[in-house]
């Protein structure tokens, strides 16, 4: 009588399993569809620079970017980036290695559209929690920039923000002209950013540079006066009044939320071009493109004389 009882709870404990596995393989699948649709799938992101020797950057906070995305939506990623040639990308998971392997995949993906590409991660923000705490990467065309040293998270702010700021130096191959990018993803908008951002007028002095670019998720909108001093020595915010992050549900054929991911730009470079990347397009997409991430992805088209 044990052993029949025995083996019906092992039955039930096998099925429990079977059904868990089939539900976790369907959910799978129709995540695996999202982008296979016919809205979706044939979206042209392509960008035409207005000028070859101009370069483009973007800047995207790819939410939870890690072992969540799986191929579809890495797929996606790499439709969106592909015509820019500078991307610095914000919330790549730093608790495992799941972060930076979905980078790699994108890059890998890149890669197999024509150009070539190369990249490099932060370590993990000294945040003040594991919970906050993520990487930062930068990807480029190896044809338009050089990398000149090795990207670093800024130290200096490393006890004063939530994520300090991690910062490249790019050469244009075209003309030699040498630029900063700051990257940057801020705390939450409750616990004030403009705390965090009025360390950032010393930049132009520290890195001894009037090409800067500083990109990322802000947390609050280029009209606060946190900037006004870094507009008075010359900076430029790509975007004016233009939402970037995905509210959960449409409404009256709205889905844009706040407008808090910019480049902000210093006085010797010069803007051709801007906009944001929107992949959702519709109310009906919001859904699946919120799997991609809450936020739309934000390009710059520049030239540096």
């Amino acid at each position: 009588m044990q052993h029949k009882i025995f083996g019906s709870f092992l039955v039930l404990i096998f099925s429990f399993f079977l059904s868990c596995e089939s539900k976790s393989r369907k959910k799978q699948n129709e995540r695996d569809q999202i982008f296979q649709d016919e809205n979706t799938s044939r979206a042209d992101y392509s960008y035409q620079k207005q000028n070859r020797d101009n370069l483009t950057i973007v800047t995207w906070n790819i939410q939870d970017l890690g072992r969540t995305k799986n191929e579809a939506e890495l797929s996606e990623i790499v439709k969106i980036l592909k015509s820019h040639d500078i991307v610095a990308i914000q919330e790549v998971v730093g608790k495992d290695p799941g972060g930076a392997q979905a980078i790699a995949k994108i890059v890998d993906g890149l890669n197999r559209t024509g150009s070539k590409w190369d990249y490099r991660i932060s370590d993990r923000t000294q945040s003040p929690s594991a919970n906050i705490s993520e990487r930062y990467a930068f990807l480029w065309k190896t044809s338009q920039v050089n990398l000149l040293s090795k990207p670093m998270l800024d130290k200096l702010l490393a006890s004063k923000v939530n994520r300090e700021p991690y910062i490249a130096k790019f050469e244009m191959k075209r003309n030699r002209k040498l630029f900063y990018v700051i990257n940057y993803h801020s705390c939450k908008y409750y616990d004030h950013p403009e705390k965090e951002i009025v360390f950032f007028n010393d930049y132009p002095t520290r890195l001894k540079s009037d090409n800067i670019f500083i990109a990322g998720d802000f947390n609050l909108t280029e009209e606060h006066e946190v900037w006004s001093e870094l507009y008075t020595q010359g900076f430029t915010s790509a975007l004016r009044k233009s939402s970037t992050t995905f509210k959960k549900k449409c409404k009256k054929n709205n889905y844009l939320s706040r407008a808090i991911d910019n480049v902000y730009f210093s006085q010797n470079i010069n803007l051709i071009n801007s906009g944001k990347i929107d992949f959702v397009r519709n109310c009906e997409n919001l859904k699946n493109g919120r799997l991609v991430s809450d936020h739309l992805p934000v390009f710059m088209e520049f030239r540096i004389y």
